[in-house]
């Protein structure tokens, strides 16, 4: 099962290795990997997308927690969250297939950051099933090149039902 962990960590160099590092050292894989700078000065976000029944998980969390520089593991999937992701996408797109790129853009909320005679660049953010959808649509037009973000991932603030 996919299993998105929130690390925080202190900036500091090195830290993005060790943590990499845990991963590799076990024989685990990360599917995507992210990090930012939080409002907290000296310390930083990782969101790390993985694979792993829960005793895999739970292994993994607790080996992070042993490291030195970080400061807290949350599996978001134990949490109600927010997960987007952003992609840009060149697609071949001459004179005959544009309308039907640009409708697809429209109806994926999608937009169009660049063009050329032959290519359109198309960038959009969403979750992972409306990013496959829209990569799916595409391919018939020819994709020439992906660029992905990976996911970032944050806690539902508490709703009133």
């Amino acid at each position: 099962m996919r299993h998105t962990l929130s690390v925080l960590v202190e900036d500091e160099p090195g830290v993005l290795s060790r943590v990499a590092g845990l991963f590799s050292g076990r024989g685990f894989n990360i599917e995507s990997l992210n990090v930012a700078p939080t409002l907290e000065k000296g310390t930083s976000l990782m969101t790390i997308v993985t694979e792993g029944d829960e005793q895999i998980i739970e292994q993994i969390i607790k080996q992070l927690r042993k490291l030195i520089t970080v400061i807290k593991v949350v599996d978001m999937n134990t949490v109600r969250t927010v997960e987007r992701e952003m992609i840009l996408i060149k697609v071949n797109a001459q004179n005959s297939s544009r309308a039907e790129i640009l409708r697809i853009v429209d109806i994926f909320r999608c937009k169009v950051v660049d063009v050329s005679i032959a290519e359109m660049t198309i960038e959009a953010t969403g979750n992972t099933e409306k990013l496959s959808a829209l990569i799916s649509l595409l391919q018939k037009f020819g994709i020439k090149e992906i660029a992905r973000t990976g996911i970032v991932a944050m806690k539902r603030s508490m709703q009133l039902i």
